[in-house]
């Protein structure tokens, strides 16, 4: 019997390769790297995480957590690992991004049903198939895509935040905190750089004027057929220097609000401050939370070292922008990930439109699920739209797609609950957890997905 290919080792890919060969199907995952790079990662390991190492709030009753939940419920691989190399990040789930791809390479690469192949897929193969390709798409395989679907790319800018060295930051000026105390240690899981209006009046100046890297052409189109628009950029990756361009205060009421922190030496709330989340298990490195830049590495270097803390910091990497690719899924995927007009191929990842790390991986999941049901003459399954992962499967599927934008988790996509008297949104946030949980319980699956389901987190 023919194997299920998935062209892309990321998030989607790998999580969609172990779906599929835990039900019994041999499975050869396509990965071009380490031999063909991007401009975004810096190694050959399977999901690699390019982006900040927080995969989420993992609060229940957040969108994310309601995510993370299901996810773990349907057993899936990646949420394992990340649980395993979990760093402490307060209510959020963060991972030591190198532990964490190593954990999915070697689980993948020691399963008997896996076969990883690295070249770089230049057509799409027949047969059933998962693409997974991630938004950074080598231009030979997005113009398949283009060919294939018979739509243009979509494209949007995304960025990434700064590494410091954790021995460069000064302990005298920055205390260790998390927002209204939650966190997994008790002393508080962030370092946080607190400022004075003054300092930070002063870095608000310095940030807008910095001089940023000049887009290169390649990040401008991918091919002759893809749409304009070059500096769009997607609203929950905005470089910290656009933001800072909507006002004096916006950054103060976004990435560096203050809100449920303490400084305990002045024992007074900030101005504002900016938090560094530890970056690996041994603590030796720390992101800049919600610091994804656009700004030439010396001027990274001049302004942040104006954070109260960092004047001394050492940059393990410096933040980057880099291209983003989707298509425009609307028009070309059923809610099964399933694309219209070919049976057995199916998109998962940042390509189809999902957002967020937690995204990527569902999409995996279910496509990784439906490619071994379509192998099995199954039918291709659709989740409820109670569920977060359902929901998402139907925005991208059932979206306007002529002002189709990528979504991530979030509870406004979820069909508005019928008479629960009233709520407050937390009291809402349940109620809706709640039923998307039981919605996903009485799903009526095959024998192989029951067994999953009613254990949940288990693999075999």
């Amino acid at each position: 019997m023919e194997p299920i290919r998935v062209v892309g080792g990321g998030l989607a890919g790998s999580e969609a390769a172990w779906q599929a060969a835990e039900r019994g199907h041999r499975v050869v995952v396509y990965e071009m790297r380490p031999g063909r790079s991007t401009g975004a990662h810096i190694g050959g390991g399977l999901a690699e995480l390019v982006c900040s190492n927080s995969l989420g709030s993992q609060l229940p009753d957040r969108a994310s957590g309601m995510l993370l939940a299901e996810l773990e419920q349907l057993g899936s691989l990646l949420a394992e690992c990340a649980r395993y190399t979990a760093v402490p990040a307060g209510g959020a789930l963060a991972v030591d991004r190198q532990a964490f791809s190593d954990c999915v390479t070697r689980r993948l690469l020691e399963h008997p049903g896996i076969e990883l192949v690295r070249e770089e897929v230049k057509r799409i193969p027949e047969g059933v198939v998962v693409i997974a390709s991630g938004p950074l798409t080598s231009e030979r395989l997005a113009a398949e895509l283009m060919r294939v679907s018979g739509e243009e790319n979509l494209y949007f800018f995304d960025a990434i935040s700064p590494i410091v060295e954790a021995g460069s930051v000064d302990r005298s000026i920055v205390f260790r905190d998390s927002r209204y105390g939650r966190g997994l240690s008790e002393q508080g899981d962030y370092l946080n750089c607190p400022m004075s209006r003054a300092e930070y009046e002063q870095f608000v100046e310095a940030l807008l004027g910095a001089e940023r890297i000049p887009l290169r052409s390649f990040e401008s189109a991918i091919q002759a057929g893809v749409r304009a628009g070059a500096d769009r950029y997607f609203e929950a990756c905005l470089p910290i220097e656009i933001l800072a361009e909507r006002g004096e205060r916006s950054l103060a009421y976004g990435p560096l609000r203050p809100v449920g922190l303490m400084d305990p030496r002045s024992r007074s709330r900030p101005y504002a401050v900016v938090q560094l989340r530890q970056d690996d298990l041994a603590g030796s490195l720390y992101n800049l939370v919600g610091f994804q830049t656009n700004l030439k590495f010396p001027e990274q270097r001049r302004v942040f070292r104006m954070i109260p803390g960092l004047q001394s910091a050492q940059f393990a990497r410096y933040g980057q922008m880099h291209r983003n690719t989707f298509l425009n899924s609307p028009r070309l995927l059923r809610a099964s990930l399933e694309v219209r007009s070919r049976s057995g191929l199916l998109l998962a990842g940042q390509i189809t439109g999902v957002e967020g790390y937690l995204g990527n991986i569902g999409t995996g999941l279910l496509a990784g699920m439906n490619a071994a049901r379509l192998m099995d003459g199954e039918p291709a399954l659709v989740l409820p739209s109670e569920t977060m992962l359902g929901a998402l499967c139907n925005y991208v599927s059932q979206a306007d797609s002529g002002s189709f934008q990528p979504m991530k988790a979030n509870f406004g996509i979820l069909p508005p609950l019928s008479s629960v008297g009233k709520l407050d949104r937390r009291g809402r946030a349940r109620a809706m957890v709640e039923r998307g949980a039981a919605a996903l319980q009485a799903l009526d699956l095959g024998s192989k997905d029951e067994l999953r389901i009613a254990t949940p987190g288990v693999t075999t």
